[in-house]
């Protein structure tokens, strides 16, 4: 009887304001929840009214169960391991047969399991094709759910401030407009099957220092460089969105109330659930709760020790924690409800449809940088007569995925560059080597018709960071400074340090090694490729005038070999375009300290910073070659404050098929420096000799400005112009005045612009 008695109790307190004759729709206790999902789907009642009678339904305990993980604080030391066997799982009522939210990490691909390892995340952004990311986010949702998760933390949305950022892998490069609209379609992929949960909220672009570091940053690069993004991916649909471990303006993301409600919730109109990064994501469980984050993940810790008292006392209000609950069960129940309701089988996780698609994603995403001629053509692609290639690099032979932190993927299997180029040309004679013996690599290239050296980065030079003894746990929050937590925090980083490493690139060159590797192979051998891996900007200027060929490939996936090779072979067109800019030198970009406490984020970062100071690229933002030459010309652009389009027509102007992807910029031309805005950009494939009009959605927001009184958005000063390219222009000769509807002096007449080849 007393647990009669408590239930009464809990239904005066939680049932307030709940319609009675609502309440008698649901289902005996041990259903509610899929009585909820049916009655949704079935239009009977909102999904704000399912969630209201569930809480009506349950105890205290129960409500405040919905508020952090289920498991046990003790598990801490076991997450690295647990995270890749098991969803871990936050606010399950069996009793009302409530799931709770089933949470899988997976940027890359599902992180349960033996699971299909797509092409890293800015591999994908070099795609510039939102339609495939979007089939990726699908499969990526299936297997998700196959695992048995119903919640994938998959879209990464950070700006890439800087490419020594340890996590660029994780996210879609430097521009807004790219990483707003490829995260978007990774969401609406994503959302058919599970949640889609956008993460790290905000201004999370470094990681060594990423559990303390403040970030300053004014309304101008707030709300218009590092934020349209992630409100473009909530108005895609996120069904949540997690919070970043830094601190913005002196407040811990967590407890960041102008972020977390008077931003992304008021202004914004978010209602799903937030969670926090996992565990040094909450630092106070009553003041992170009233700031709007609903969810301290993954275990029972803060929470768990403070919230039940908090409530008896009057110290939280009860509608604090009613808010939170519904924001959890509403979004819950109406991805229930709205989702496929069959539930795939696990024959579908890295089934041969998934591996294609990871090979095709990673074949379009390889960026051709360098492709010079080599007796009477390009030394690309690989003639057809080639009989001896020499395969040199300490990376040549390895499937190199990536990062060894959250983040991973273990495919069940894996095709190395060696192993992709020997499966392509079973007659070519191909000697392969480390690259370790200098002289033996010489020799070997040499000895060849073409040599391709495979270097670059791995989980050692950049990834996720781990938290390690010398940091002093105790500014994480009371918890974890205690007696009883302190033991397994320590324990955990101990655990984690044995198998996670990365952090922060310390430098944005190649190993000292590679660049003696690749100079030996050049002089003895003219027709040298160089194919690039890694996760980020890689600097070249040391050696790029000494070979003809030069690729990036990134961390390609279980298909990234066989991708590589069908590239070098032909087979495929290397479809890639830089997410970033490459300069000549670090020091062109924004200062870097990995040690940082503190840091300011401007409007002065890649491509836009080289524009503004004036110096020229390696390569620009958006650059890439492909084996055919097209050209494009601006016909027409409609623009006003809510976005436009324009029509570009593209050219084959070469001998096979190729694609291109059709850029379209804005400036400021009234500027002695014009700084190249992205408005927007569409890939394109052409036939030889065909030509094509190409219509592109442009958006608005680059060229507005927002008041920070009024939160309205009007259009920035200065005398517009827009040009299309195939890359960030370096200049604007020839650019037409970009035109508004209205008087004003961004108006004005036309010009063509030509592209250049590739």
């Amino acid at each position: 009887m007393a647990g009669v008695r408590r239930t009464a109790r809990a239904q005066k307190g939680w049932g307030a304001g709940t319609r009675p004759a609502l309440r008698k729709t649901m289902a005996a206790e041990g259903g509610a929840f899929g009585e909820a999902v049916r009655a949704v789907r079935a239009g009977e009642l909102e999904a704000d009214e399912a969630a209201d009678q569930m809480i009506g339904r349950m105890t205290d305990r129960e409500v405040l169960s919905l508020l952090d993980g289920d498991s046990h604080s003790l598990l801490l030391p076991l997450i690295p391991v647990l995270l890749g066997r098991r969803p871990f799982v936050a606010g399950a009522v069996p009793r009302l047969g409530i799931p709770g939210i089933r949470f899988s990490d997976g940027p890359r691909g599902v992180v349960i399991g033996a699971s299909t390892a797509f092409p890293v995340t800015i591999a994908r952004a070099a795609t510039w094709d939102p339609a495939l990311e979007e089939r990726v986010g699908h499969a990526i949702g299936l297997e998700t759910r196959a695992r048995g998760a119903n919640y994938s933390a998959s879209v990464c949305v950070n700006l890439l401030r800087h490419p020594a950022w340890g996590r660029a892998q994780e996210c879609y490069g430097e521009d807004p407009v790219l990483t707003g609209r490829m995260g978007s379609a990774l969401t609406r992929g994503v959302r058919v099957h599970v949640m889609a949960c956008v993460k790290h909220f905000a201004l999370n672009s470094m990681e060594n220092e990423r559990f303390e570091v403040d970030v300053s940053v004014d309304e101008h690069a707030l709300h218009e460089v590092y934020l349209p993004h992630f409100k473009a991916v909530v108005e895609a649909g996120a069904d949540s969105v997690m919070t970043a471990y830094n601190r913005v303006r002196g407040e811990y993301m967590d407890i960041n109330r102008p972020l977390l409600t008077d931003v992304l919730r008021d202004e914004w109109g978010f209602s799903g659930f937030v969670t926090s990064d996992w565990v040094f994501g909450t630092h106070d469980a009553v003041l992170s709760l009233q700031a709007g984050m609903d969810v301290e993940m993954p275990l029972r810790m803060l929470r768990a020790l403070d919230l039940p008292g908090a409530l008896n006392r009057g110290d939280v209000a009860r509608e604090t924690v009613r808010r939170s609950a519904r924001r959890i069960l509403r979004t819950s129940v109406l991805h229930a409800a709205t989702r496929e309701a069959a539930g795939p089988g696990a024959a579908l996780i890295a089934c041969p449809a998934h591996r294609a698609l990871a090979r095709q994603a990673a074949a379009e995403s390889i960026v051709l940088l360098k492709n010079e001629i080599a007796g009477a053509a390009p030394l690309l692609p690989l003639a057809p007569a080639t009989g001896h290639l020499a395969v040199i690099g300490r990376l040549a032979g390895r499937a190199n995925l990536g990062d060894h932190g959250s983040s991973r993927v273990r495919p069940p299997s894996a095709v190395s560059p060696l192993q992709g180029l020997r499966e392509a040309l079973p007659r070519v004679r191909i000697t392969a080597t480390s690259g370790r013996n200098v002289r033996a690599a010489a020799a070997a290239a040499a000895d060849a018709e073409t040599a391709i050296v495979v270097v670059g980065l791995d989980q050692h030079d950049e990834g996720e960071s781990v938290v390690t003894a010398g940091v002093d746990v105790g500014v994480l929050g009371r918890a974890f400074g205690s007696g009883r937590l302190r033991g397994p925090l320590m324990a955990l980083a101990h655990l984690a340090s044995r198998f996670v490493r990365g952090g922060d690139r310390n430098s944005l060159d190649l190993r000292p090694s590679d660049v003696r590797l690749i100079r030996a192979v050049a002089a003895a051998n003219s027709r040298t490729v160089v194919v690039l891996i890694g996760g980020s900007a890689i600097l070249t200027e040391a050696w790029r005038d000494r070979v003809p060929a030069l690729l990036l490939a990134w961390y390609g996936g279980m298909e990234g070999g066989r991708a590589l090779a069908s590239v070098l072979t032909g087979a495929v067109e290397p479809g890639g375009r830089l997410p970033f800019v490459l300069p000549t030198d670090a020091a062109h970009l924004p200062p870097f300290d990995s040690a940082a406490k503190s840091v300011i984020y401007d409007d002065r970062w890649g491509q836009r910073r080289l524009d503004g100071d004036g110096h020229a690229p390696a390569f620009p933002f958006g650059f890439g070659l492909g084996y055919t030459t097209i050209g494009h010309r601006l016909l027409d652009h409609k623009f006003d404050d809510a976005g436009g389009s324009a029509d570009v027509l593209v050219t084959n102007t070469g001998d096979r098929e190729g694609s291109t992807v059709v850029q379209v910029y804005a400036a400021d031309v009234s500027l002695r420096r014009p700084v190249a805005q992205l408005l927007g950009f569409r890939k394109v494939t052409l036939q030889p000799g065909v030509e094509a009009t190409v219509r592109v959605t442009l958006d608005a927001g680059p060229t507005l400005q927002r008041d920070p009184a009024t939160r309205r958005w009007a259009p920035r000063a200065g005398d517009w112009a827009v040009l299309a390219a195939q890359h960030s222009p370096g200049s604007w000769a020839g650019a037409r005045p970009l035109r508004r509807p209205g008087p004003g002096p961004l108006t004005g007449g036309e010009c063509a612009v030509e592209g250049s080849a590739g």
